[in-house]
């Protein structure tokens, strides 16, 4: 697990000093991912799975309330996302779960992470809210 989060860490630091450099909220999914339905939405099991995984693969760019405001993302361009803004908060889960997988420098593409954990991810996210 270890070397999977220095992986994370190495792919979001050196995302970062690439030339696509966008702001965080003209990050679309396409419409089709809005169709990708959460399979484990309002699963309490899952949810906790998810924030064990947010804690390990999230938290240093997003921050532990998931603001955006984690230590390494303060490097980086454009800022890591706001979790508990209405904005993404009003966004599909297929849109999010489309995003983790994608990824979108400076943030890596988390398709390291089976299905299951990219939803359980979701689900936590959503507990951000404001």
């Amino acid at each position: 697990m270890k070397k999977l989060i220095y992986l994370t860490i190495f792919l979001l630091v050196t995302g970062a000093f690439t030339n696509q450099i966008s702001a965080q909220s003209s990050w679309v999914a396409p419409k089709s991912a809005d169709s990708n339905i959460n399979p484990f939405k309002d699963d309490i099991e899952a949810t906790k799975i998810g924030k064990k995984l947010y804690r390990q693969m999230c938290v240093t760019c997003h921050g532990v309330k998931g603001k955006g405001d984690g230590i390494a993302g303060v490097a980086l361009t454009p800022k890591p996302a706001n979790f508990t803004s209405g904005e993404l908060q009003s966004q599909t889960d297929g849109a999010f779960f489309w995003k983790i997988t994608e990824g979108k420098s400076p943030m890596a593409a988390y398709n390291m992470l089976n299905d299951k954990q990219r939803w359980q991810l979701v689900n936590y996210i959503r507990t951000l809210k404001q």
